[in-house]
């Protein structure tokens, strides 16, 4: 190598809890000579594991001395289940990631203040362990505000109730309850000898979490915050670095990083000659919110931003999120998030490949990586092709690698680099490995493309197989809960452990003479608000994730004279998960009023009102086999599908090892339990601007069912038909692939030439070809059809290849088909692939 690996580094002294590690310093003559340093962290015999250090210098992290170029995938173990992980980590390896990213999640570790939980789902260190097991490293997000569209971003509720708390600024009481959890992660991954200096396989740790979005509003107590945490974090002597994400003044030694679509745009640098460009979030699509469509990223716009951070940053260094999304089971969505979680991602929510955009990565991190040396040692240089095209160029002594950029979106731009001409298709960026030789276009995607269908197994349909209880609607002041002479909180009454509270105030009514309309006017900041009158349903509300915070129910109603019941019914659609002073948030029912005519309003707010919280249904735990005795369930003909209804029924659990799913575009909005266990809130009326559901499928882990009988039960909040639901199983079930003889062989095959690579995945092999052309077919996998070109021999060629086998690549080259088929005119090879 022309630069040595070894660099200068300061000397830190770090004590791991568990023995002691002390810091050395080395140096090599030309790290020295270019008067570059690094900051270190040394694991001499520490916990008797393998010894390694964690350093970082301006260029890279660096291990056990040697600069890595990592690629890292953020995964988060509540949002899937243990069994889930082994595939899920396979298949990220598979991807060319080094190391897995994840969020630390305080709320589902310490529900009670005191009590910890770390079973099941929330097994930390089993997850933890498992990437280890598979070879890749760690980054543990340890927050402990995650924001993460998790709710109350990740904070347990009862932080809230702690006497002159403000979240994430220089108070003490914060302050004291975010060190002792930091310090409990801390040191149970120090007890399991999870950091990498113990031979674990931990290399860096976040704290904080993108607090520059809110620091203003702390003035200078949110200065003062961040370099408390910072310092507070580095004293945890976990023996690996820090970092702070979107924290550009992110204090020494800590790192700040970028989160965002365009860091290599964006990104204003590491505020340290000394520190690395890292980027931790690169999101790969948008998570979605409940009455909106699905925005996807495309794979090119990915690979796009991936290599100019790069080129541009010198970036070593970037996580996707998510790389997995996963699945929001119960209430853990934040508010108006869907209870699937960016199901786009590279593995979709079901742990399935989702191509192209995996397979794309998948060949970029191969090209990354083939030129690592001159990306972590070289030198840079940069050069103008153009008005809208340029060249970035890392170059040692022996090896060299160039990024040609063409930022024209819509013409292809013929440029000369070092005497070789080259097309750049548009908004592009080519890599050449020894600056000569194109192995990546991030504009041409030759991985393959896959549809996931979702195929009916069992419907519902029989109106005999269900049954059905009605929620009981509270209407005694006098039993209620809590009562007060004000409106009461949402949160702080609640807690956050339902998303249900309900307001109950007697009303007294006198007819007027000419028997004038009454009207009924409530203002709530909650989601969705629900009133009855004498038990009658007089009407709803709702919100929206972008619309005004307040919702108001302005309706007629039918009283009787004399005494009257009024039951409001407030509902949260998750708890908020971001922005400042998160603890003075305001939710729940604001001014109640009612008005007779024209005569003036009747203010109803400082009236005594009973408070009943969450649903009898939930308090008795009906959605359990055993909870489920405690009420006498009917049948379904008299309900007429009313609101507020619990719905029960069985099902036998699909053959196979398909991804298993309820569909539930019948119904209207509720959460939905299998065996108890909840897969979380649905909301398929809220219909998003394409007239469709936002989410309309609902992950079943197969991980929840049992061989047989498995009890469904749902809470129907605003009317829903349960016949029209159905069991399906989701899968990929056709392939296609389209590469031209001119492409980048694969790097991931190793192939000589240009190929079409066929997988099916979960075990499926193909068994049908839809459509193969050698020539120049017309299409993009969804409209297809031949060209003025085609080989005859197309079909058969990759029938012989291909069936009944789980993959298969085919060259393409012209002997492949019996010769070529129209000479002069540039060739592809494009295939439809049936996968069962």
């Amino acid at each position: 190598m022309a630069v040595a690996k070894e660099v200068v580094v300061a000397v830190v002294t770090l004590l791991l809890g568990l023995t002691a590690c002390t810091t050395t310093s080395s140096s090599s003559s030309s790290a020295a000579a270019a008067g570059r340093s690094a900051r270190r962290w040394r694991e001499e015999d520490c916990g008797g594991g393998v010894r390694g250090e964690v350093t970082y210098d301006h260029r890279a992290l660096v291990l056990n001395g040697t600069r890595r170029m990592l690629f890292a995938g953020e995964m988060h173990y509540p949002r899937s289940t243990p069994e889930m992980w082994p595939k899920l980590i396979a298949k990220a390896k598979e991807g060319g990631l080094d190391m897995i990213q994840t969020y630390v999640f305080w709320n589902v570790h310490e529900p009670v203040q005191g009590q910890y939980n770390f079973e099941g789902r929330y097994d930390l260190v089993r997850f933890i362990k498992e990437i280890q097991a598979q070879g890749l490293y760690v980054s543990l997000r340890i927050g402990p505000f995650i924001e993460s569209e998790w709710k109350y971003g990740g904070f347990p509720f009862w932080l809230h109730d702690v006497p002159n708390i403000t979240f994430r600024s220089d108070n003490e009481p914060f302050k004291q309850h975010m060190q002792r959890f930091v310090t409990d992660i801390v040191n149970m991954m120090k007890h399991e000898g999870l950091y990498y200096p113990q031979g674990g396989p931990i290399i860096t740790s976040q704290i904080e979490n993108e607090y520059q979005m809110v620091e203003h509003a702390f003035g200078s107590s949110g200065q003062r915050y961040v370099s408390w945490a910072a310092a507070m974090a580095v004293d945890r002597q976990t023996g690996v670095p820090w970092t702070m994400c979107k924290q550009n003044d992110a204090p020494d030694p800590v790192i700040n990083t970028c989160n965002g679509l365009i860091c290599g745009e964006t990104f204003v640098g590491p505020n340290s000659a000394n520190k690395p460009a890292l980027w931790t979030e690169n999101w790969t699509s948008r998570y979605l919110i409940y009455g909106n469509d699905t925005k996807l990223r495309s794979p090119e716009d990915i690979a796009f931003a991936v290599v100019y951070f790069i080129a541009r940053k010198n970036g070593s260094y970037v996580s996707y999120y998510m790389y997995h999304g996963g699945t929001n089971f119960g209430r853990f969505a934040s508010s108006y998030v869907t209870t699937s979680y960016y199901d786009a991602a590279p593995l979709d929510e079901y742990g399935l490949i989702w191509q192209p955009t995996w397979g794309h990565l998948r060949e970029l991190h191969a090209a990354v990586k083939q030129s690592s040396e001159p990306l972590l040692f070289g030198t840079y240089s940069y050069l103008s092709l153009g008005q809208e095209q340029e060249a970035h160029i890392f170059e040692t002594e022996s090896q060299c690698v160039a990024f040609l950029v063409n930022f024209d979106r819509h013409h292809i731009s013929e440029v000369v680099f070092r005497n070789i001409s080259l097309e750049l298709a548009p908004k592009s960026i080519s890599i050449l490995s020894d600056c000569k030789r194109v192995v990546f276009e991030t504009a041409k995607v030759t991985a393959q493309h896959g549809s996931r269908t979702a195929e009916e197994v069992q419907s519902f349909s029989d109106i005999n197989t269900w049954t059905a209880f009605k929620e009981p609607i509270p209407q005694d002041v006098s039993k209620a809960m809590y009562s007060g002479n004000r409106l009461f909180e949402h949160l702080s009454t609640t807690k956050d452990d339902t998303d249900y509270l309900w307001y109950i105030v007697g009303y007294e009514y006198t007819p007027s003479d000419d028997d004038q309309p009454v009207l009924i006017n409530v203002e709530s900041r909650a989601h969705i608000l629900h009133a009855f009158v004498n038990n009658a349903y007089v009407g709803r509300i709702h919100g929206s994730h972008g619309g005004p915070a307040n919702i108001i129910l302005n309706t007629n109603i039918s009283l009787k004279e004399g005494p009257n019941t009024i039951s409001l019914l407030s509902a949260m659609v998750g708890s908020p998960d971001s922005g400042a002073h998160m603890e003075r948030r305001v939710f729940g029912l604001q001014k109640v009023s009612i008005q007779q005519g024209q005569e003036p309003e009747n203010l109803l707010n400082n009236e005594l009102w009973g408070y009943q919280v969450g649903l009898f249904g939930e308090r008795n735990s009906i959605y359990t086999q055993e909870g489920s005795k405690s009420v006498e369930w009917t049948t379904i003909y008299n309900l007429a599908y009313s609101p507020l209804t619990w719905y029960k029924t069985t099902f036998s659990t699909p053959a196979g090892n398909d991804a298993v799913t309820l569909n539930l575009t019948g119904m209207g909005k509720g959460e939905v339990w299998v065996n108890g266990e909840s897969i979380g809130r649905y909301w398929v009326s809220f219909k998003a601007p394409s007239g469709n559901p936002s989410q309309s499928l609902y992950h079943i882990p197969r991980q929840f069912l049992n061989p047989q009988d498995n009890i469904l039960v749902l809470f129907e909040e605003m009317g829903g038909n349960p016949q029209q639901i159905t069991v399906n199983t989701v899968s990929v079930t056709r392939v296609c692939v389209n590469v031209n003889e001119l492409s980048a062989p694969s790097l991931q095959y190793k192939n000589k030439e240009p190929a079409v690579d066929l997988r099916c995945q979960e075990g499926k092999q193909i068994s049908a070809i839809e459509f193969a052309s050698y020539g120049n077919p017309i299409g993009d996998c969804k409209k297809i059809r031949f060209g003025s070109c085609h080989a005859g021999s197309s079909e058969s060629v990759v029938k012989q290849a291909c069936l009944g086998k789980s993959g298969c690549s085919i060259p393409i080259t012209p002997i492949k088909f019996g010769g070529d088929p129209c000479p002069g005119i540039k060739k592809s090879l494009l295939v439809v692939a049936n996968c069962r």
